[in-house]
């Protein structure tokens, strides 16, 4: 037998492994967020008593995502965390954007350094950094602000932006820059008209990154958003956590499970939606080429 019939024997004999552990995986993944939103749909004595079991179709608790919409406040807090997450996107990959082009594009004294100097930003653990940071916070009077959430959140989603931009910045081939400038094109009009675009990969990287870690975050959230009086400042993870005790202390878990769905959903659906957009643009640059 030859050495391509032997590669060919192996791959149709470890086929049906490589489909068992997908589909396992598949399983893995899938079944928790079905458990999940079925559940939100069941009274409290049904998610205690049978909690894996699908809830009574003729008794479906619908008003569980009613009452954590108002209730709760969760339209107050998804409101914030939309706020909040479309401006740090937007500004982290403005700035990290401009700055990754500068890095990977120009030389100038300093240009390594500085780099790594962003770099270090990634191997700052947030817990070290968070004692000094509430202080800074409250002698600039940022605390209890979207707007000091909004330089937070910026800050430390900078490093990884920068890391992953430079890089695709490198990849790019000189000539593109190089005939823009040689045909009139300054380097702004150079940037946002030719590299910009053709690192759209990158920055459609970032953004799932910068959105998911904005949307989910809780921990500077909670030390930030604590305060007194900024309860119609709080986002969807804060929102959650309270939204497990509506009045004397007693947690309603239906409410709670249909929070999370509305966490979930969200997610999901930009998660989708910019993967269909970056495969797409893959594929046309493609064929283009």
């Amino acid at each position: 037998m030859s050495e391509l019939g032997k590669k060919q024997r192996a791959r149709l004999l470890l086929k049906p492994f490589v489909y068992l552990a997908l589909c396992s995986y598949l399983l893995i993944v899938i079944y928790p967020m079905l458990w999940l939103l079925y559940t939100s749909l069941k009274t409290d004595r049904e998610i205690f008593l049978d909690p894996f079991s699908l809830p009574a179709l003729d008794d479906l608790q619908w008003v569980n995502f009613s009452n954590a919409w108002t209730k709760g406040f969760f339209g107050d807090y998804f409101f914030n965390s939309v706020l909040l997450t479309i401006a740090t996107v937007v500004v982290s990959m403005t700035l990290a954007a401009m700055a990754a082009y500068a890095l990977a594009r120009f030389t100038f004294p300093g240009v390594r350094s500085l780099f790594f100097y962003f770099l270090a930003g990634l191997m700052v653990p947030l817990q070290l950094a968070i004692v000094p940071l509430f202080f800074q916070m409250k002698d600039l009077g940022l605390l209890n602000s979207h707007l000091g959430m909004l330089v937070v959140y910026v800050a430390f989603g900078m490093p990884f932006a920068i890391f992953i931009l430079t890089g695709f910045f490198k990849s790019l081939p000189s000539s593109l820059h190089e005939s823009a400038l040689i045909d009139g094109a300054g380097e702004l009009r150079a940037f946002w008209s030719i590299m910009l675009p053709l690192a759209r990969p990158g920055l459609i990287t970032v953004g799932i990154f910068s959105f998911l870690s904005t949307w989910n975050e809780f921990f500077m959230a909670f030390m930030f958003l604590s305060g007194e009086g900024s309860q119609h400042l709080r986002t969807l993870p804060l929102g959650l956590a309270n939204i497990t005790i509506v009045s004397q202390y007693r947690s309603d878990w239906g409410m709670a499970f249909a929070g999370l769905v509305l966490i979930m959903a969200p997610t999901l659906l930009v998660y989708s939606f910019l993967q269909q957009y970056l495969t797409k643009g893959i594929t046309v640059g493609a064929l283009k080429g």
